[in-house]
């Protein structure tokens, strides 16, 4: 079964336009070193609940919305294979520090997931 890295951050509206640009490098990268799909999704329907919520998760603020992403790998051998070609890209370090992402990657929230369907 595959393996997926998941991702619920924030991201500023006014940032979109360079979350995007930043996302379609990021994707190249991850693609390059054998990921084997790289997905960015903008909310479009996504309200607060009423205990949780992808808003609430992130704390979303006034002026955000919430980006839901997720890359695709065979395994979590595989996945860990990929992840320590990417961090040694030069591509990946020519992006900047951290503090310069389009986004707050302190509210961001992620993890590894094993496939439990994939129908």
């Amino acid at each position: 079964m595959s393996y997926v890295d998941g991702f619920v951050l924030p991201v500023p509206k006014r940032k979109l336009r360079a979350y995007r640009r930043m996302a379609q490098k990021s994707s190249k990268i991850w693609r390059d070193h054998g990921a084997l799909a790289f997905r960015e999704c903008v909310a479009d329907d996504v309200k607060p609940g009423k205990r949780t919520s992808f808003p609430q998760s992130v704390k979303l603020k006034r002026g955000e919305t919430v980006l839901f992403s997720y890359i695709v790998y065979k395994s979590r051998a595989h996945r860990d294979r990929v992840n320590a070609r990417v961090m040694k890209d030069p591509r990946i370090t020519a992006m900047g520090d951290i503090k310069d992402l389009p986004f707050d990657a302190g509210r961001m929230i992620w993890g590894g997931f094993k496939v439990l369907v994939d129908a």
